[in-house]
This record gives C-alpha cells, structure tokens and sequence, in this order.
C-alpha cells in the first residue's frame, strides 16, 4: 500500500506542480500586462503634454498671425498715403502762390506751372500704385469705356474712340472708372 500511496502522491505532485507552474506563468504574465499598462500610461501622459504644448503653441501663432493681418490691413495704405504728401505740398505752393500779391500776369504763369506740376506728380504717384490711364487711342472696349454716343465719321473706322468726355483709371487690370468716350459708327 504504501507504493499505491506512493504512486497516488505523485501524479497529485506532478498535477500540483502543473499548476504552480501554471501560476507562475499568470503571475508573470499578470506583471508584464502591468508593467506595459504602467509605460502605456506613462507614454500618454507625455503625449498629453507634448499636445497640449503644441496647441498652446498653435494658438499663439493663430492670434500673433490675426493681430499681425489686422496691422496690415490697417496699414495697407500707408505707402500710398505718403506718396500722395507731395502733391499735397505742390497744392499748398501753388495757394500760397495766389496770396503772394505778385501781379496778374506772372501769378497767372506760376499757377499754371504748379497746376502742371501737380498733375504730373499727381499722375507718376498713381502709376506707382497701379493706377492708370485708360488710353484713348485703344479700340472701344465696353468694360474700359462707356460710350455716351455714336457718331458717323469718315475719318475714322467704326468702333474707334472719337472723342473722350472724361478719362477712365484701372487699377492693374481692373477698371477703377470707366472712360466716357463718344464711338464712331
């Protein structure tokens, strides 16, 4: 009997080391699940605070960017404006000029030197902002001219500019105003 025991003792052994064994790898399996769980929150918790940097950082360039739009908008014509100074100041000569009490004759001649210089000035300025004058020697062009009137005209060909009531300006390519002109038919 005691071998029968013996032999009973053993599988009850070998089944109980099965499951220590068992246990063990659970056990170890159980730790490794832990410890990857304890580095995946650990890597969340970065990438958490790697996002919020970021969108910090996002928010930032998006209000620097809106303040730095809105400047230059507000400013957009500042270029323009002190071209324009001077041909204030050539205004401002050419008044001064009539209240200088120099006699008629050469007050007449001065004034209509300023008026001229003015205009050109006026004129180079415009140009170097993209405004032009529409040319009146160019063919009739319903999106550059208005024509207020036909004529007939054996001088010219039909469709061709006569005469022009009032000068159309683009800007680049986009008409500021149209050109009055009168068509020959």
């Amino acid at each position: 009997m005691s071998n029968e025991k013996n032999e009973e003792l053993q599988p009850e052994s070998a089944e109980t080391k099965d499951e220590v064994l068992k246990q063990n790898e659970a056990a170890a399996e159980a730790e490794a699940v832990e410890n990857e769980f304890n580095l995946l929150q650990e890597e969340l918790a970065t990438l958490k605070d790697k996002y919020a940097r970021v969108h910090a950082d996002f928010e930032n360039i998006k209000k620097r960017l809106e303040r730095e739009k809105y400047t230059a908008v507000e400013y957009a014509n500042e270029k323009f404006a002190k071209d324009m100074i001077p041909v204030l100041d050539s205004l401002e000569g050419a008044l001064n000029s009539v209240n200088s009490g120099a006699n008629i004759e050469e007050l007449f001649t001065k004034l209509k030197e300023g008026i001229e210089l003015t205009h050109k000035q006026l004129l180079t300025s415009l140009e170097k902002h993209g405004v032009k004058k529409v040319s009146h020697d160019e063919p009739f062009d319903p999106n550059i001219h208005n024509a207020i009137q036909s004529v007939a005209s054996d001088a010219v060909e039909s469709g061709q500019i006569v005469q022009t009531f009032q000068t159309g300006y683009r800007y680049k390519e986009r008409p500021l105003r149209e050109a009055m002109v009168v068509v020959a038919n």
